[in-house]
């Protein structure tokens, strides 16, 4: 997320700002598949995929919103992550 408010949307016009970035995070079932047959796109389906996305939606730039689900996941695997509240 650091590098993104050093980026600039574009080098000749630096007047349009830095990227911003906002993400959602969520942990659960998915369904994936190919979707198309003119032009086929790898395509994720379900309600953590939605949720995920409601969550990155509501999300101030430069912040990672997540779950209560994902927040117990991200502990379990990798306790060496702060989490803010």
């Amino acid at each position: 997320m650091s590098v993104a408010d050093e980026t600039l949307i574009d080098s000749e016009k630096p007047e349009l700002g830095v990227v911003q970035i906002r993400a959602g995070f969520h942990s659960g079932p998915i369904l994936a598949n190919v979707v198309g047959s003119r032009a086929p796109k790898y395509t994720l389906f379900g309600d953590t995929v939605n949720t995920s996305s409601r969550m990155e939606s509501t999300s101030l730039p430069g912040q990672i919103q997540y779950s209560d689900r994902a927040a117990c996941v991200l502990r379990e695997q990798a306790p060496e992550i702060s989490l803010n509240s």
